[in-house]
């Protein structure tokens, strides 16, 4: 298993985006050292043009909305549910700085979300759930952390299930099963990453019902200029189409 997620992450770094720009621009450097300069010039442009075909937003938002239209919003109409799944979406420690400010933009909107739904249903027996681990250079788990935000709204703690072991949504999936078994749930996570937490969940006999969040696309301009707000956003749907297809491999 160790492997298998390792062997995942290395792939994609490599076939996502900055990985293969960067792949792309040492090849062309390494070229340009050898004094081959046509085939320098050929790795040099394409890593360049990439770079900007990808941080356009037209570009940019017409990867990402084919994501996101998948699931509409949950508009609280399900009372019947005893469980709300909230996905991890990254943070990073600074005992200097606040709460809101070491919180992730995602995982806090997946928080935010979560917290709404369970306040609309109101059921003495409704838990919250959150999963997600600490991260590279943290000390505190991902669940932890948007569980304090929880705290803050006064969710007790009885009405909190938090496990920060799962690295990925496959782990996540896997625990929740272990809690949930095939009942219907309520499943938070970005809109854009919503297909592939899906897939993975049922591939699992799950039955989830989707809570998108975090939605990032939007009618752009032709005019507008190229930027990392929307390479991230490039970067982020690559990875959601590449992730779907590894589930599909792995099932």
């Amino acid at each position: 298993m160790e492997v298998l997620f390792l062997t995942k992450k290395v792939i994609a770094f490599f076939v996502e985006p900055l990985g293969l720009i960067l792949t792309l621009a040492i090849i062309g450097l390494y070229f340009l050292y050898k004094s081959s300069y046509t085939k320098a010039k050929l790795f040099l442009s394409f890593s360049i043009s990439l770079l900007l075909l990808l941080s356009y937003p037209p570009i940019a938002n017409n990867l990402i909305k084919p994501l996101e239209s998948v699931y509409p919003q949950y508009r609280y109409s399900n009372k019947n549910i005893e469980y709300i799944h909230v996905l991890g979406g990254g943070h990073y420690d600074n005992q200097n700085q606040p709460l809101s400010s070491q919180i992730g933009n995602a995982s806090l909107k997946r928080t935010i979300e979560g917290i709404s739904i369970f306040k609309q249903i109101d059921k003495a027996n409704l838990k919250l759930i959150f999963t997600g681990y600490a991260g590279p250079g943290n000390f505190t788990s991902n669940a932890e952390m948007n569980a304090k935000i929880a705290r803050i709204v006064s969710i007790s703690n009885d009405s909190l299930i938090i496990n920060g072991a799962p690295r990925d949504t496959q782990e996540e999936a896997v625990f929740a099963k272990s809690i949930i078994g095939n009942k219907p749930f309520i499943l938070v996570t970005s809109s854009s990453h919503m297909p592939r937490a899906i897939k993975l969940f049922e591939n699992m006999g799950m039955n989830p019902i989707a809570a998108p969040t975090d939605f990032k696309g939007g009618n752009k301009s032709l005019l507008s200029v190229p930027n990392i707000r929307d390479f991230e956003k490039s970067r982020n749907a690559i990875h959601e189409f590449l992730g779907i297809s590894w589930t599909y491999i792995v099932k």
